[in-house]
């Protein structure tokens, strides 16, 4: 009798472990049966396609015998952050984000379906690739965006250093597959500026009719803060011109830590958003009671403030826009219907393009930096506690027939104008001719 239920239980024990495996099998095969089908080979997946940009250049090419990518080394390189790669090595790309709706699998024959796809981008590859070379040229770590803030389209987005994904020899540079456009977060500088000057326009009475001193060092609760040089008094708007600590440190204080995160987190400094699919990193704005003279910093754009530079696009986008950002993308078969989002009053948006202007006129030497173009801007030289600085310029072209905004950051590049800016005003330039 023992025997017998001794062999009962046991066959009830394999009974119960067959269940519980066919169970785990059958969840994990719905999770992962696509991967496992496609695991021998993606190129034998039975997909085929194409990635072009705006004009039709082939940037990358598959089918069930190849993984093709563009003809120019240069080329690949610039748009590798835009394309991604067959293996997921970047963070972010078109090719990664897109691969799965590229075909479809079918749980009950566990085979994929073989499908045609065509996806035009909206990248300049010509834009791209001069934005690259300019970040080369530079100390080739950095990041470069332009897009059309009337229609939301991404023109150029390039992250540097880059990867040639056919070149299997060469070592990568390290961080070479980290698309600084969207994955990472810098500290902004003085650029951060911009969002403390909207935050006081919209809380602070009165702000044009207000001055501010400064002889180099203004005391806040016992802690200096230092700034650049003695301005002595000037308004609000010599004061973002003169990109002056002082000043932008009193105006913080003013707004109040309240209203400055209330504006930060408006103006989409602290979310992760998406690019036809690919997602960028959230900044970081202090959000515990700091007191005044953390908040002041902060104002500054020092302080734990860290912001990505899609993040800083679209706020100057929405700038150039009348306040209001026309959601940006990747993908022609997107349109502007994809989003329109009201940032700010139209009020504060204009005015800050009036000073964005003012800052190129008086202090940017226009004619010898960026002739003939007609430019609304902002520098930033955001020091890292190490004796390093990265470089910021960002802002747009008040142009109906170019109207483009752009970011440029040169990471622990030095000074914002001598560093950043003739990177943009290269792929400024180049867009005009568009």
């Amino acid at each position: 009798m023992n025997k017998i239920t001794n062999r009962a239980v046991s066959v009830l024990l394999i009974a119960a472990l067959i269940i519980v495996g066919l169970t785990v099998y059958v969840l994990r095969y719905i999770d992962h049966g696509k991967s496992w089908a496609m695991s021998f080979s993606r190129a034998n997946a039975g997909v085929t396609g194409t990635v072009t940009d705006r004009d039709g250049l082939v940037l990358a090419a598959f089918d069930e015998t190849r993984n093709a990518y563009a003809e120019n080394a240069l080329d690949r390189e610039a748009c590798y952050h835009v394309t991604g790669d067959y293996w997921g090595r970047s963070g972010t790309g078109i090719l990664s984000a897109y691969w799965d709706d590229m075909q479809s699998f079918s749980l009950l024959t566990g085979t994929t379906h073989a499908e045609s796809a065509e996806l035009k981008l909206t990248v300049d590859t010509g834009l791209c690739r001069t934005a690259y070379a300019a970040l080369l040229g530079q100390n080739g770590m950095g990041a470069a965006m332009l897009m059309n803030y009337r229609t939301g389209e991404v023109l150029c987005m390039v992250s540097a250093p880059s990867v040639d994904p056919l070149d299997s020899e060469t070592e990568p540079p390290e961080g070479a597959y980290i698309n600084r456009c969207l994955s990472s977060v810098f500290t902004p500088g003085s650029v951060f500026k911009l969002v403390t000057a909207a935050a006081a326009i919209e809380t602070v009475p009165n702000m044009d009719s207000r001055q501010f001193y400064c002889e180099n060092l203004y005391t806040i609760a016992g802690v200096d803060i230092k700034c650049t040089g003695p301005h002595y008094t000037q308004t609000f708007e010599q004061a973002l011109a003169n990109s002056c600590n002082i000043a932008f440190a009193q105006i913080a204080v003013k707004v109040g830590q309240t209203n400055m995160i209330e504006h930060v987190r408006a103006y989409g400094f602290l979310d992760r958003h998406e690019l036809s699919g690919l997602r960028s990193a959230a900044g970081n704005y202090p959000l515990d009671f700091v007191g005044d003279p953390e908040l002041a910093w902060s104002g500054i754009g020092q302080s734990t403030d860290l912001v990505n530079p899609y993040a800083m696009l679209r706020f100057v986008a929405a700038i150039a826009n009348h306040g209001v950002l026309v959601e940006p993308h990747l993908l022609m078969s997107e349109t502007p219907a994809a989003g329109e989002t009201r940032l700010m009053q139209a009020d504060t948006a204009d005015r800050l393009a009036a000073m964005m202007n003012y800052n190129v006129v008086s202090h940017y030497e226009p004619e010898d930096n960026f002739p003939g173009l007609p430019l609304c801007a902002k520098t930033g030289t955001a020091e890292l506690g190490d004796g390093t600085s990265h470089a910021w310029f960002v802002g747009f072209l008040n142009d109906e027939a170019h109207p483009y905004a752009f970011v440029v950051l040169v990471e622990r590049g030095g000074s914002g104008l001598r560093v950043a800016g003739p990177v943009a005003n290269r792929l400024l330039q180049e867009a005009m001719k568009r």
